[in-house]
């Protein structure tokens, strides 16, 4: 079918990926969606997704949890999105596309946005079953489906996503290899120096790796499937699976075909407006496209340029793309990787500062002008600084080199703050977001914080690199403004959590009410506090108890008054004011026996029973006045509280590891039992959950929670910082290939940092991602000592583990202590009369009657118009 003459004017882009997309959101800022008819040709099974995230999907990120594309955002623009039908043909006399299902559209813009396809060198058996390319989500599911029969996979390119590659066939339990021509891996981001780091780390992490060398042949058994790799210095290499990641070419055959002019070595050539050469009708961007400057860029930040040029061309709009900045900051197997501006030292004159630490992986340098401008720089192992330093590029920091490079304890490193970078200085390169423009978000379009700056600039909404930088610049222009920034707990402290825990520890107070009257504010002393603060403090007190003296039981005394309502009773409160009740099942394991006991205490009590996503069981439906009977049968049958009420230790759950599972290389069951009782009852800033996994399959999700453990070959890897909640986070890799007595000693490190520096209800994926210096601090103070404190955390650790005691058992075994559990304090033995229950499915659920409280009836004048009385 063709459209018809008479209907707006139409813009056909052809592909959808991630520039794509930006293309769309550049038309919809400028309305061009509201005044022409979008047709977008995309050839994936799926719309827009983050392909710069493409190998979290082996983390357990979803398909759909990589989307870009927002599809109300599509039907709010009355965008027409074809997916799985790419553009076939283009008449450019006709001004026509036909797609693979036969449609034809007229346009009178074009924006071809095809993207890039994989490069596969040309050596026999390189098509043969076993043979794989990383570049869609649907190589990457037939990667894993192939690797379940697989035991060596081979990796040929060390770049970026080779190096990606690799590190996803070893999480799928492969034994896996890195093959790269080049003498180095990432040859064209990092030099000899940061090669040799890395390179270093990586086989440290037990990947094999061969520079220097090239892939010669595919070698195949009988029946054509991989068996191995012929390489170019005459070895060979036993193989069950080859993943080529050797780069990638331009996707311009499309317009080869119809006469549109293209580089000698690919991509559409344009002008500086991205309009193509040949046809002015005819726009081209992202990888696909050969830019004025005579460059085809592989980067997503140059690609949003581009699209963003394309959108206001098309808008009548004074815009052009005349080049980009190539500075990147990966996380590659968890090592930090970055590099910016001259990173190579091509400059004339040109001079290298450089730091390295072969034995720490660590290498920075730094290329300086003779005139001491800041001109690149490469960063390996430790790329804190990599914001700041790309904003000076191209200027004369107001500090030496020499102390931009140097860690810690080497030479008092300078700390530029944002206050050095001049206004012009681009924070966000993905979106060309400069220092300037940040600072106009607070002062002239009253932002305060930085979501809202992000919303109003779209600085951070890229790769993330910025992020840091970005919360140091508005609290930094609002402390300029005059904006006092009070980082104080509450109206009671001008402490912060982190400075209130460091009072408490080493003063040893045992006391909210000393606590208040010695390091309260001035009008806050001699006062009743607050409910911010009270179970702040009360929560510090309780993981401190062992250390500092005090009664580890939080209903003692004044504790007592410092709980919220959970806490206060040791239950969860329901919304018809019963509680519910869930015991302790330490790693999801549990003998018949004592299932038996919670079907008989459910059945006795009439609660409404259920299976919890921690792998325990909940009870709803118990009276205040009931708790104590129910925990007392629990206690007399071998249960525990599972502190489902408190901020603390939730569950560890766990997969049947490798003595069920064919797929398990450690015994999950026993190291999740022993996780979650080292770490029952440990108080926090807020709730812990962690899981522990017997291979790379993951079923016990351990990557989104605080802290995970996945089993390998060699040990076990250790993952912080996830959050499976409303905010959805991966956890990062912290380190690998554990002993056991190695993971239990960071875990311990890492929770009782955290206990000591988080804010108050601050889970421990915001905190990873607010704390100064971010995974790369906390992997130093934890796993290296950098502070000197990891002894005195793991000292608190082990009180901990020794002072503990079941808060249930201790309340049972106190007459005074069950005083409390009452509805009525006059009338003790009195239930309370509005908590009720109806029948359903076979079990039972509040009744919630709704309340008449004198409303009066509607009339006929309050119906809407259009509706009707029912």
């Amino acid at each position: 079918m063709t459209a018809t003459p008479g209907n707006p004017p139409t813009i056909v882009l052809v592909g959808h990926g991630m520039v794509g997309q930006r293309f769309l959101e550049a038309l919809a800022e400028r309305g061009l969606t509201g005044t022409h008819r979008v047709v977008v040709l995309c050839e994936e099974p799926r719309p827009a997704y983050d392909r710069v995230q493409l190998t979290s999907y082996f983390s357990g990120r979803t398909p759909e949890d990589l989307s870009m594309t927002d599809m109300a955002f599509i039907a709010e623009h009355g965008i027409e999105l074809r997916v799985g039908d790419p553009a076939e043909t283009i008449d450019r006399d006709g001004r026509t596309v036909t797609a693979r299902s036969g449609l034809v559209v007229e346009y009178d813009v074009l924006v071809l946005a095809t993207g890039s396809y994989p490069f596969v060198p040309p050596v026999p058996g390189k098509d043969a079953e076993g043979c794989f390319v990383y570049r869609t989500i649907e190589d990457l599911l037939a990667i894993e489906e192939y690797a379940k029969n697989a035991t060596t996979g081979a990796v040929v390119g060390g770049g970026l996503l080779g190096l990606e590659a690799a590190g996803a066939l070893k999480g799928l339990g492969l034994t896996s290899h890195i093959v790269e021509f080049a003498p180095r891996l990432m040859p064209v981001q990092v030099d000899e120096g940061g090669g040799a780091a890395l390179l270093r780390t990586i086989e440290e992490m037990g990947l094999s790796v061969h520079t220097g060398v090239g892939t010669q042949e595919i070698v195949t058994g009988a029946d054509g499937a991989v068996t191995g790799m012929k390489l170019s210095d005459g070895s060979e290499l036993a193989t069950d699976l080859v993943v080529f990641s050797a780069g990638v070419r331009p996707r311009d055959q499309l317009a080869r075909d119809c006469g549109l002019a293209v580089g000698e070595r690919g991509g559409v050539t344009v002008d500086e407006r991205c309009r193509t050469v040949t046809d002015p009708h005819v726009f081209a961007i992202g990888e696909c496209a050969l830019a004025a400057d005579g460059r085809v860029y592989g980067l997503v930040a140059p690609g949003y340029e581009q699209a963003e040029t394309a959108a206001a061309t098309i808008a009548a709009e004074d815009a052009s793309f005349t080049g980009a900045d190539l500075s990147t900051k990966l996380k590659l197997l968890g090592v930090d990787v970055a590099s910016f501006g001259d990173a190579h030292g091509t400059a004339e004159d040109c001079l290298d500062v450089v730091y390295s630490d072969s034995r720490a992986g660590l290498y920075k340098k730094l290329v300086v002008g003779r005139d001491g401008t800041l001109l690149g720089g490469i960063l390996v192992g430790d790329a804190e600084a990599y914001g700041t330093l790309r904003a000076f590029t191209g200027s004369v920091p107001p500090v030496s080199p020499e102390s931009l490079v140097l860690p810690a304890g080497a030479g008092a490193p300078a700390q530029l703050g944002p206050a050095a970078l001049p206004d012009d200085a681009v924070i966000c390169s993905c979106h060309n977001v400069t220092k300037g423009t940040i600072r106009g978000a607070v002062t002239e379009h009253s932002c305060t914080t930085v979501p809202e700056v992000k919303k109003c600039t779209r600085a951070g909404t890229g790769c993330g690199s910025c992020v840091k930088v970005l919360g140091q610049l508005v609290t930094a222009e609002l402390e300029a403004s005059g904006v006092e920034v009070d980082k104080g707990l509450c109206g009671c402290f001008a402490q912060t959590r982190e400075e209130l825990y460091e009072i408490v520890r080493a003063l040893r107070i045992t006391s909210y009410r000393e606590l208040l009257d010695r390091h309260g504010r001035d009008g806050a002393r001699g006062g009743e506090g607050c409910e911010v603060c009270k179970p702040a403090v009360g929560s510090i007190i309780a993981s401190l108890a062992p250390a500092i003296g005090a009664s580890g039981y939080v209903l003692d005394g004044e504790q007592a008054a410092l709980q919220d309502t959970n806490d206060h009773f040791l239950a969860n409160l329901q919304r018809n004011g019963s509680y519910s009740v869930v015991p302790r099942i330490p790693g999801g394991e549990i003998a018949p026996e004592k299932l038996i006991v919670i079907g008989e205490i459910a059945r006795d009590f009439g609660l409404y029973t259920k299976i919890t996503g921690g792998q325990r069981i909940d009870m709803f439906g118990a009276r205040v006045e009931q708790l104590p009977l129910i925990w007392t049968r629990l206690v007399d049958a071998g249960f525990e509280s599972g502190h489902a009420y408190g901020k603390s230790l939730r569950t560890v759950k766990s997969c049947v590891g490798q003595t069920w599972c064919r797929y398990g290389v450690q015994d999950s069951v026993r190291m999740a039992i022993d996780l979650e009782l080292r770490y029952r009852g440990l108080r926090s800033p807020h709730k812990l959950k962690s899981a522990v996994s017997g291979c790379a399959r993951e079923c016990a999700e351990a990557q989104s929670k605080d802290f995970g453990v996945i089993a390998t070959s060699n040990g076990w890897n250790l993952y912080v910082g996830g959050n499976g909640g409303a905010t959805p986070r991966h956890a990062d890799l912290l380190a690998q290939d554990l002993s056991d007595a190695e993971l239990v000693r960071l875990i311990d490190r890492f929770l009782m940092f955290y206990i000591r520096t988080a804010d108050k209800l601050e889970r421990t994926s915001t905190w990873l991602e607010r704390i100064p210096g971010g995974l790369g601090h906390v992997r130093d103070v934890v796993v290296h000592d950098s502070l000197g404190i990891c002894d005195e955390l793991e000292s608190l650790m082990s009180a901990h583990v020794a002072h503990y005691r079941d808060e249930w058992a201790e309340t049972i075994s106190d007459p005074e202590k069950l005083a409390r559990f009452v509805s009525f304090v006059n009338a003790p033995g009195t239930p309370d009369p509005v908590v009720g229950f109806v029948p359903e499915r076979d079990q039972m659920k509040p009744d919630l009657p709704l309340l008449d409280i004198g409303l009066r009836r509607p009339s006929e004048d309050d119906l809407l118009e259009g509706s009707t009385r029912r």
